[in-house]
C-alpha cells in the first residue's frame, strides 16, 4: 500500500495544532499545561496497570473496544489517515479535560471506546460522502458502532460494573488522586506512581508506610473552628503535646499562631464529652482550662487569667453578652460530692473571679444558650432524665430583663418524645432550629406565635448532641441559609432560601461536613473525603471556590497504599437491612497467593448512638494496606438514617447492634469477600460492649479487641457519669426494674461462653467507664484459661491522646491478631504478653 507525505504530515500538524489549542484553554482556564501533559501520559501509563489488574472488571468495556476497533478499521482506513488522527487527537484533547470524574478503573477502557466510537462515526460520514464501498460497508460500520455504544451504555449505566460505579462515585465524588491527573482549586496535583511488580505475600504480612508511629505523631485533630471578624480561631488536639488542646489563630494573611501557651488545656469536662470549650470576642478568647476547669480571659499578646473561682464547677457553650459585659454559658457544679452534679445557665462577668448570676435552672441538663441579634432574647436546649438529647429536649426563649435575668420564659418546641438541634436566630430575630417530630431532623422556624418546617426532607439535618457546640446550619444573608444534611452515610453542603424555601445542592469534593461558622462573604466548616483528611475548609460564595484553611495532617504516601470505602447495605435480622463501609485490602506492592482470603476487622463505632463515615481515616488504613479487609458498620441504632433506624436500639442494645456487627461479617465472607474462618472485631466505648457481646454471645468472630469497653452494665450504671446515668433506661430498660436484662446483657456473667481470644485497651482515669469494666473481664478470662491480653495506660482517659499510647494500641492490637490468626507481620513490633495462648 503506498503512503502519500500527506498522510503522514497532515495528522502531524493536526496533533500540533490540537495541543496547542489544548494549552491555550488550559491556560486560560488557569492551569499549567507542561506539567498537565505529563502527568497526563504518566498518569495513562500508570493506569494500564490498574487494567491489566481488573481486566476482569473491565472486560465489557474492553470488548466494546475491539468492536469498536473494528468498525473504525472499516470506515476509515480506506479514507485516509488524516481522519484517524484528527479524530483521535480530538477524542484524547476532550477527554484530558473532561473526564475527572470517572473511577480511575474506567477511565483507560473508556478513551479506547470512546476513541475507536468517534473514529468509526467519522468513517460513516466519509463512507456516506465518498459512497467507498458502498452502501452495505456503510450499514455494517453503522451496526458495528450501534452495537459497540449499547455495550458502553450497558456496561456503565446498567452492567456488571454499575454497582461498583455508584459506590465509588458515592464515596469518592469528585475528589480522586489515584491514576491520573486531577485538577482541584486551579492546581494540579499528581503522584506519579511508582511501577513495580507486585510481590506476592499472605495478607496481614503486608509492608505499608502507614505506620503506627506516623498515625500517632501526625494525628493532630481539629476539634472545633470558630470566626472573629476576618480571623479564624480552631482548637488543635496534639498527641505530640500529651494530647494538649490548643487555640490556633490564622489572620487573613495566612498566618497562623498558637493563642494559649503551655501548660493551658483548652477542654472542658462538662457532660465529661466537652465541646465548645472557648468563644472569641473581638480578638479577645475566653476558655475553659482543663486541669482547673476555671474559666480564663486571654486579650492578644497576654496571659489567660481567670475569670470564675477556684472550685469544682465547669463550664461550656459560651456566648459573649457585650451588651451586659458577661458570658452566658453553661455550668455544671460538683461542689456537693454527696449528690448528682447541677447544670444551669448562668452569666458571668467577663472582668472578676465571681460565681456568676443563675439565669435558669430546675432542669437535669441545658445546652445552647443563643443571644437574639438584638440582645434582648434568650433561647436554649433542656431535658431531663431519663432522656438524652437526641430522644428529647425541648427549645425554650425568655426576655433578658433590665437586671440580666430572665423574664416571660416559655417553651416553643420540643418534648420527651421530640429531639430539638442547634437552635438559632436569623438576622431579622427569627428563630430557626432542627426537630425531629417527622422522624428526620429538619429544619424549623418560630413564626408569629406558629412552627413553620422549612424543607422536608427524608434527611437529617442534626446530629447527636454528644458534644457542645455542634452545628449544620448557618445565616449567611438575611434569607439565606447554608446548611449540610447527611443521606446514607454521605454528608452534603446546600443553599437553603427561607423566602421561598428552595434547597439547592453545592457540589463539594467532600463526602464528611460538619461545625458550620459563617465568614464575611462566606461560609466555613470542617471537611473530609474518602481520599482526604479532616481539614477546615473556607467556601466563597460568590465564586463558589474552596480553600483550605488548614489541614492538620501533610503526610505524602502514594495513593496505591489506600483503600477507597464501598457504602454497602446487607440483609438482617426481621427482615431489615443494616448499612456499612467496606474497605478491602489495598497496597500497590503486594498481592496474595491465588485462592487466598483476606482476614476481615468489623469495626463497631461507639456511642452508641453515633455514626461511622466514609470520611479519610489513617487508622483504617493502617490495616488495610497490611491485607486486612475492615467493616465499619452503621448498626440499626446509628444516627443518620432517620428516627426510627435509630430508635430499633431502644431495649434492644446488645442484640440489634451485635446481629447486624455478625450480619455484615457473614455477608462478607458467604459473597467471598474475606475468609470466614479469620473474622475479628473491634470497637471502643459502647462499641466495646458490641465487642464483648458479639465474642460471648455469637460463635461467629475468632479474635476481638474491646477499648475501654463496657462488660458489666449494673456497674456502669452504678459508676458512670451524670450525662449517660440514665442512658441505659432506654436501651435496655429502666434500673432496678429491669435488672435482670441487665445481667443477661452483661458479657461478664458469661464468661463460660466465650471461646476466642480477646486483648483489652483501658486509660486508668476514664471517668465514663471505669477500669473495673476490663480489670473483671480479664480476671474472668483469666480464670477459665482463655488466651487474654490486657495493656492499660497510665494518665489517658476515655480516649486515648497521647502519641505514645496510640502507637503502642496500634501495634498491640496488631501483633495480637498475628499471633491469633497466624501471620507475620511486617512491622518490628515490641511483643504482647498473651496470656494462655498455646
Amino acid at each position: 500500500m503506498r503512503i502519500k507525505s500527506t498522510q503522514i504530515l497532515f495528522p502531524i500538524l493536526v496533533t500540533l495544532l490540537a495541543l496547542f489549542i489544548n494549552a491555550l484553554i488550559m491556560l486560560a482556564c488557569g492551569y499549567q499545561p507542561i506539567k498537565a501533559f505529563v502527568a497526563m501520559y504518566q498518569g495513562a501509563l500508570g493506569g494500564m496497570r490498574e487494567v491489566t489488574e481488573t481486566f476482569v472488571k473491565t472486560c465489557p468495556l474492553l470488548l466494546t473496544g475491539l468492536a469498536v476497533a473494528f468498525a473504525f478499521r472499516c470506515g476509515v482506513w480506506n479514507i485516509g489517515a488524516e481522519g484517524q488522527y484528527l479524530i483521535g487527537t480530538l477524542v484524547t484533547t476532550w477527554i484530558s479535560t473532561s473526564i475527572a470524574n470517572l473511577p480511575p478503573f474506567l477511565f483507560i477502557p473508556l478513551i479506547l471506546g470512546l476513541g475507536f466510537a468517534a473514529g468509526g462515526f467519522w468513517g460513516i460520514i466519509a463512507g456516506l460522502l465518498k459512497a467507498y464501498r458502498g452502501v452495505q460497508e456503510v450499514i455494517s460500520t453503522i451496526m458495528l458502532n450501534f452495537i459497540a455504544l449499547e455495550l458502553v451504555r450497558y456496561s456503565i449505566d446498567g452492567g456488571p460494573l454499575q454497582e461498583a460505579t455508584k459506590a465509588y462515585q458515592q464515596s469518592e465524588k469528585s475528589q480522586r488522586t489515584l491514576s491520573y491527573p486531577v485538577y482541584s482549586q486551579k492546581t494540579l496535583k499528581f503522584k506519579e506512581k511508582v511501577m513495580t511488580q507486585p510481590q506476592v505475600a499472605p495478607y496481614g504480612s503486608w509492608k505499608s508506610p502507614i505506620s503506627a508511629n506516623l498515625i500517632s505523631t501526625e494525628g493532630r485533630k481539629i476539634i472545633e473552628a470558630v470566626a472573629d471578624g476576618e480571623d479564624i480561631y480552631w482548637i488543635e488536639m496534639r498527641p505530640t503535646e500529651s494530647g494538649r488542646y490548643v487555640i490556633v489563630r490564622r489572620t487573613p494573611d495566612g498566618q497562623t499562631t498558637d493563642v494559649t501557651p503551655p501548660p493551658f488545656n483548652a477542654r472542658t469536662r462538662v457532660h465529661e464529652y466537652g465541646g465548645a470549650a472557648f468563644v472569641v470576642s473581638d480578638g479577645t478568647v475566653y476558655f475553659s482550662n482543663f486541669a482547673d476547669q476555671r474559666l480564663y480571659r486571654q486579650i492578644s499578646g497576654s496571659e489567660p487569667q481567670p475569670i470564675t473561682p477556684e472550685a469544682a464547677l465547669r463550664y461550656a457553650d459560651g456566648v459573649v453578652d457585650a451588651t451586659r459585659k458577661r458570658l452566658i454559658c453553661v455550668r455544671e457544679d460538683h461542689t456537693d460530692t454527696e449528690r448528682e452534679a447541677v447544670n444551669a445557665l448562668v452569666g458571668i462577668g467577663l472582668g472578676g473571679t465571681e460565681d456568676g448570676q443563675v439565669l435558669v435552672s430546675g432542669n437535669d441538663f441545658y445546652a445552647a444558650p443563643r443571644l437574639s441579634p438584638d440582645g434582648t432574647h434568650l433561647a436554649w436546649m433542656a431535658w431531663n432524665h431519663p432522656n438524652m438529647p437526641w430522644d428529647g429536649a425541648e427549645l425554650w426563649v425568655g426576655e433578658i430583663s433590665a437586671d440580666g435575668s430572665l423574664d416571660r420564659t416559655e417553651r416553643v418546641a420540643g418534648g420527651v418524645d421530640e429531639s430539638i438541634f442547634q437552635p438559632e436566630w436569623s438576622l431579622d430575630g427569627t428563630l430557626y432550629f432542627a426537630s425531629d417530630r417527622t422522624g428526620w431532623w429538619n429544619l424549623y422556624r418560630c413564626h408569629a406565635g406558629t412552627v413553620e418546617l422549612l424543607c422536608e426532607m427524608e434527611a437529617e439535618f442534626g446530629r447527636p448532641q454528644w458534644i457542645f457546640g455542634m452545628s449544620t446550619y448557618r445565616f449567611v444573608a438575611a434569607n439565606q441559609i447554608i446548611c449540610t444534611y447527611t443521606r446514607d452515610g454521605i454528608w452534603y453542603l446546600a443553599s437553603l432560601d427561607t423566602v421561598t424555601r428552595r434547597l439547592d445542592q453545592i457540589e463539594t469534593p467532600y463526602t464528611s461536613i460538619a461545625n458550620l461558622q459563617a465568614i464575611p462573604g462566606g461560609i466555613l466548616f470542617n471537611a473530609s473525603s474518602a481520599t482526604e483528611s479532616a481539614s477546615i475548609v473556607r467556601l466563597d460564595l460568590a465564586t463558589r471556590q474552596f480553600e483550605v484553611v488548614c489541614r492538620p495532617s501533610e503526610i505524602e504516601i502514594d495513593a496505591g497504599y489506600f483503600s477507597a470505602p464501598q457504602a454497602i447495605e446487607f440483609p438482617t435480622e426481621d427482615n431489615l437491612s443494616a448499612h456499612a463501609f467496606f474497605y478491602p485490602p489495598q497496597n500497590r506492592d503486594y498481592a496474595a497467593p491465588a485462592d487466598d482470603l483476606p482476614p476481615l476487622l468489623v469495626i463497631s463505632h461507639g456511642g452508641p448512638t453515633s455514626a461511622t463515615s466514609a470520611a479519610f481515616s489513617l487508622e483504617i488504613q493502617y490495616w488495610t494496606s497490611r491485607g486486612i479487609a475492615v467493616l465499619d458498620v452503621n448498626y440499626g441504632g446509628s444516627s443518620g438514617y432517620g428516627r426510627a433506624y435509630r430508635q430499633r436500639l431502644n431495649d434492644q442494645w446488645g442484640i440489634v447492634d451485635v446481629d447486624d456487627c455478625v450480619n455484615g461479617a457473614r455477608y462478607l465472607a458467604e459473597h467471598g469477600y474475606v475468609d470466614a474462618n479469620r473474622l475479628a472485631i473491634q470497637g471502643g466505648s459502647a462499641g466495646g460492649y458490641t465487642t464483648l457481646s458479639a465474642l460471648t454471645f455469637r460463635d461467629v468472630f475468632k479474635a476481638g479487641a474491646s477499648y475501654y469497653g463496657i462488660s458489666d452494665l449494673e456497674a456502669m450504671t452504678r459508676d458512670t457519669h451524670k450525662f449517660e446515668s440514665r442512658y441505659l433506661d432506654s436501651l435496655i430498660g429502666p434500673y432496678p426494674e429491669e435488672r435482670d436484662r441487665y445481667r443477661e446483657r452483661s458479657p461478664i456473667h458469661f464468661t463460660d461462653r466465650l471461646s476466642c481470644p480477646l486483648i483489652l485497651f483501658q486509660g486508668l482515669e476514664d471517668k465514663v467507664v471505669p477500669p473495673n469494666q476490663a480489670e473483671m473481664m480479664v480476671e474472668a478470662l483469666r480464670t477459665k484459661g482463655l488466651p487474654v491480653a490486657y495493656v492499660p495506660f497510665e494518665g489517658e482517659q476515655h480516649g486515648f491522646r497521647r502519641s505514645e499510647n496510640i502507637q503502642r494500641s496500634l501495634e498491640a492490637e496488631l501483633y495480637f491478631y498475628a499471633q491469633v490468626f497466624g501471620f507475620a507481620p511486617a512491622d518490628a513490633i515490641e511483643p504482647v504478653i498473651i496470656e494462655n495462648l498455646s
